[in-house]
């Protein structure tokens, strides 16, 4: 404030004023500050305005802390060197590096890429680039092969040609100008000008200039994947071509480092990334990138990984990984875990020095089993050389975390003979890729899902026909798909309404110990149809799970249906399921309504044609009268149990 400024060089001058007021001048200013930061908080100005203090980049900035001679994204002369040393010394490191190479021959025998559309994407082709950049240009970084750099050459020839990167879907954009900077960072000093100058005329022309215009830009500010995927690619387009252009990439990594946090405040407060753990790897691989390449090129990421609940995510990652190889697939989330490690969980081990996010025993898988390797793998190489074991720190088997898409999880020691595991979840349907499956668990006891969530389905498949699949009002198509509604998941349906989708649901109540139990507000999620729902799930044994729901109906309820989703084979007995499924048995007793039986709803096939089609799926349902559900007689229990 300007007017602390005078005042405070008078009673620096005057040392008996200074003696009186400092101690009252210091009080006020402190006072000022606290005001000030209570206004920005009420305002919501709080995270930019602090962040704008670790924000330095200018012009001038560039100039002094970007070096003239590479690499600077990733990669610097001092981590090169330590990669070089890495590859003969390490195991894990030198497997890995072998992968990649033999990945760089495959590349070799393919087409070039051409500018063809998916529908409206060309995130495939862009995708591909990704991938083909990290392989060719990490290995010709290390050994200056000439047909790598050849190839690189035609790569980069290729795709700085199209008409343009397509902007208006700017994913792909984001990804194939992180691509094309990769290659000229990792290997400009040795191709042809004429190639260099093409591609960084394409990295301003078809990359960062396209992001300043209306059209596809939404993502500047958005609190997505899209966040951290576009500006992670305009952040390698501005350091590569700050040669060239220094006040338009001052310019674009400023409005990155002002605009990243407000994507990552997804993962507050405790790491449970909303999208699903697929969806964890996707933004927080450019993440985690990006801050790679702020760190070798200027020796700081400005606090990006301080972000609230960020670091604390590799948590919800590693144990979204069921015993069975699936992931807890909630949301968009993929269904089935990579044999290779995980290399951007990886990043987490190197910061940390916990063993736990290491996939050693993964990494070292033979060379010939690993395939096709992760877009991103020639930059994780470079951090997974970086990794000293300080600790092995498992997450504790009992973990919930809070934030937009509330999840619990409870696991056993890898030793535990029984492979138990429970996710269970909140949210709301309007949440990024959500589903209106609030409630909804997945479980596996012997080291088999008993109760599955349909996933996801491919994005194309569906736009191709003409479905609205992105607009989510409680009346929107979305929700007529199985894997989107409540009708797919394993929950509460009543009336067979659908769940309200803005109707956020919560966790209440967590405690840990031998036999864990968590509880979630359901309420909103019923808005209008239930007074008050409550689900409760506790491990109460070993092999037991129980699941409790207290509801409150109101006059106009006519019926409540507790679901299981499962591909198990169902035998019925009384007042109980048999689930059967690979030489294994769960049984379903319903503890609380024995006189109501359970029934089978086949959806195999599913109800609609565009529906994903899984073998064998079924809804085990229990559908209790609401007149069985008044008069204080207002729980459900049901009890899965292996014997």
């Amino acid at each position: 404030p300007t007017f602390f400024i005078p005042a405070l060089g008078i009673v620096i001058a005057n040392k008996p004023v200074l003696k009186l007021f400092k101690m009252h001048l210091i009080t006020r200013f402190l006072s000022f500050l606290g005001l000030l930061f209570i206004l920005q908080v009420i305002t919501g100005q709080e995270t930019s305005s602090l962040h704008k203090l670790q924000n330095p980049v200018n012009t001038a900035y560039l100039k002094k802390k970007l070096s003239k001679r590479g690499p600077n994204l990733v990669l610097n002369p001092r981590l090169e060197r330590q990669l070089k040393q890495k590859i003969r010394t390490d195991p894990v490191v030198r497997n890995l590096y072998e992968g990649i190479r033999s990945n760089a021959q495959a590349i070799l025998k393919k087409p070039f890429l051409k500018r063809e559309l998916q529908g409206k994407r060309l995130l495939a082709v862009s995708r591909e680039m990704l991938y083909r950049v990290n392989i060719l240009a990490l290995v010709y970084r290390m050994e200056r092969d000439s047909k790598i750099l050849d190839r690189l050459n035609h790569e980069l020839q290729a795709v700085c040609a199209f008409s343009d990167w397509n902007p208006k879907h700017f994913l792909d954009v984001g990804e194939m100008a992180l691509a094309v900077a990769l290659a000229i960072d990792w290997a400009g000093e040795d191709l042809p000008e004429n190639t260099v100058e093409q591609a960084k005329k394409a990295l301003v022309n078809k990359g960062i200039k396209p992001s300043y215009k209306d059209i596809g830009t939404w993502w500047i500010g958005g609190d997505n994947n899209w966040n951290q995927v576009c500006h992670g690619g305009m952040v390698a387009a501005s350091i590569v071509t700050a040669d060239r252009e220094p006040e338009l990439a001052a310019k674009t990594i400023r409005r990155a480092l002002d605009s990243i946090p407000k994507g990552l405040v997804a993962y507050a407060p405790d790491g449970v990334y909303p999208e699903g753990s697929t969806y964890w790897k996707y933004g927080t691989s450019f993440s985690v990138l990006t801050i790679a390449m702020l760190e070798s090129a200027f020796g700081t990421d400005f606090g990006l990984s301080d972000s609230p609940g960020f670091m604390e995510s590799a948590h919800f990652r590693l144990l979204s990984n069921a015993p069975s190889g699936y992931y807890y697939n909630f949301s968009d989330c993929g269904d089935k875990r990579r044999e290779t490690g995980d290399m951007t969980l990886a990043w987490f081990a190197q910061k940390t020095g916990n063993a736990a996010f290491f996939e050693k025993e993964r990494f070292l898988r033979p060379v010939e089993d690993m395939g096709k390797m992760d877009r991103n793998a020639g930059a994780a190489l470079v951090w997974i050389s970086q990794f000293k074991e300080k600790e092995r720190q498992v997450p504790p088997r009992a973990w919930i975390g809070q934030g937009e898409n509330p999840v619990a999880l409870f696991t056993s020691d890898d030793n535990d003979p029984y492979k138990y595991y429970l996710g269970a979840k909140g949210g709301k349907g309007m949440n990024n890729h959500g589903n209106m499956d609030a409630g909804s668990f997945v479980f596996e006891l012997d080291g088999v899902r008993w109760s599955v969530d349909p996933g996801n389905q491919n994005y194309y498949q569906l736009e191709k026909t003409g479905f609205t699949l992105w607009k989510n009002c409680q009346d929107c198509e979305r929700w007529t798909l199985l894997t989107k509604n409540n009708f797919g998941h394993s929950t509460l349906t009543v009336d067979g309404a659908l769940h309200k989708v803005d109707g956020q649901a919560i966790i209440s109540n967590f405690e840990k110990g031998k036999h864990p139990e968590v509880t979630f507000d359901l309420s909103a999620a019923f808005e209008g149809q239930l007074k008050q729902a409550f689900r409760r799930f506790a491990k109460d044994g070993d092999r037991s799970l129980l699941i409790e729901d207290r509801i409150q109906v109101l006059d106009s309820t006519k019926w409540v249906a507790w679901q299981l989703i499962t591909q198990a084979d169902v035998e019925m007995i009384k007042n109980a399921a048999v689930l059967h499924q690979e030489d294994k048995k769960l049984l379903l007793e319903n503890l609380s309504h024995p006189e109501v039986s359970f029934s089978v709803i086949s959806l195999d096939p599913p109800p609609l044609a565009l529906d994903r089609r899984i073998p064998g799926l079924k809804r085990l349902e229990l559908r209790i009268p609401a007149y069985l559900l008044k008069d204080g007689e207002n729980q459900i229990k049901v009890q899965l149990s292996g014997f």
